[in-house]
């Protein structure tokens, strides 16, 4: 599955919540990894086990944490998969229509997290944003 790169992350959102975390921002974001990873393997285990239930919180973590970091494609998606599964409790059904969305959502997850950690690493090269001392401003 591809993305553009740049439909993925409100980088503004990202970058306030750089600001607002400040020297525990690659800390949070690690944590959003790991958090990530465990939400999306308990997300595809549940569709896996055709338990709704076991799809609500994962989808439900999922979704909050990436909305911190501005991406809200991958929480939107999660926020789908979410409601999809709590429909389905309440029917107690199984929740076969998030099917597709669940197969998208550990691309979007890898390509979304990789976008984050680019971003934060200290090695990247920034491009200034917009004009500063001595440039013009586009």
């Amino acid at each position: 599955m591809s993305f553009e790169g740049s439909t993925l992350v409100d980088w503004a959102a990202y970058a306030r919540t750089r600001t607002e975390l400040g020297a525990g921002f690659v800390r949070i974001l690690g944590y959003f990894r790991e958090d990530g990873i465990k939400s999306v393997a308990a997300i595809e285990q549940g569709m896996r086990a055709s338990s709704a239930a076991a799809i609500v919180i994962p989808a439900h973590t999922l979704k909050g944490e990436a909305r911190q970091f501005g991406a809200d494609p991958l929480a939107d998606l999660a926020e789908k998969i979410e409601m999809s599964a709590r429909d389905a409790v309440e029917r107690h059904d199984t929740c076969d229509d998030a099917l597709v969305d669940v197969a998208n959502l550990r691309p979007m997850f890898d390509e979304t997290l990789r976008l984050l950690e680019r971003e934060a690493s200290p090695l990247v090269a920034r491009k200034p944003h917009g004009g500063g001392f001595g440039r013009k401003s586009s």
